[in-house]
């Protein structure tokens, strides 16, 4: 289908009517990070990261718009000079005639928002609850718990969780029993070791997240707290982005617009290999 042009303008409208900027924590940096709200919009490519390579990918496509979940400038900046690489993707994305737009805590928070598709991806069924409920609005919040199918071993949905989720250059790390009985799931997008305690006192089976710490985990497991997986950042985040560009273009179409969208398979997790794939010795 030949894509309908709208302008930047319409698709942060839409954007934000689904992913609402007001939801994002205080110390977020959400929204439209640079474009012309007057450019028109073709394509819209969806990645996690704004780096280079998804700046390459989009520049090569002719993406009109990037929208990742992660902030560009999170801390803020008194400079978009090109003499960082921050500064370089702000720079090419406007030499190319592309916009770039985040979508951030306030993503991570929606109904559905990131952690509903990472619940889905590692094969949870049924109906979704937040982890931890929004003050305003007890169907949004952070992180989801659900229902596996049917009891399964630990091991077992460790190896299911990393079949639904993008392959990195780790694997996923397990504290629990393998052999332990799991079936309620709770799971956070990204960085969750702050809901340690609220997987605890949710009394779920098992909880998934990305970044656990070594102390907060140990004292967590020592507590008899759930088992815990933890797998890549980026891993966790990226389930989402399907969801988001068909929300998007679902949200266009009522009004009569079509945009194409695409999502980027580009692996930016920060890691990339592990010492297993770097030593001779291993093959």
């Amino acid at each position: 289908m030949e894509s309908i042009s709208c302008t930047l303008a319409e698709v942060v409208e839409c954007l934000e009517a689904l992913y609402d900027p007001s939801w994002a924590e205080s110390w977020d940096a959400v929204g439209l990070v640079c474009g012309d709200p007057e450019q028109a919009v073709r394509k819209v490519l969806f990645a996690v990261d704004p780096v280079a390579v998804v700046v390459d990918e989009a520049l090569g496509w002719g993406a009109d718009l990037v929208v990742t979940h992660h902030p560009l400038y999170l801390r803020g900046t008194t400079s978009v000079a090109a003499t960082t690489f921050k500064g370089r993707v702000v720079h090419r994305l406007i030499r190319g005639g592309a916009a770039l737009y985040a979508a951030h805590t306030n993503a991570d928070v929606a109904d559905p928002g990131v952690s509903d598709a990472l619940a889905r991806a590692i094969g949870l069924t049924g109906d979704l609850r937040p982890l931890q409920p929004s003050a305003d609005d007890p169907r949004r919040g952070l992180g989801r718990i659900g229902d596996l199918p049917a009891p399964m071993p630990l091991g077992e949905f460790a190896a299911l969780a990393a079949s639904g989720l993008p392959r990195t250059a780790g694997p996923l790390r397990v504290a629990g029993d393998p052999g332990r009985p799991v079936r309620t799931v709770a799971v956070c997008g990204g960085a969750g070791d702050s809901l340690l305690g609220t997987a605890r006192a949710a009394g779920v089976d098992v909880f998934l997240t990305a970044d656990l710490r070594h102390h907060p985990a140990s004292e967590h497991m020592e507590a008899d707290g759930p088992a815990l997986v933890d797998a890549s950042h980026w891993a966790t985040e990226w389930p989402w982005l399907a969801d988001a560009a068909r929300r998007l273009t679902s949200a266009l179409a009522a009004r009569g617009i079509t945009v194409e969208a695409r999502v980027s398979d580009a692996v930016t997790d920060a890691w990339t290999a592990t010492t297993t794939d770097l030593d001779p010795r291993a093959s």
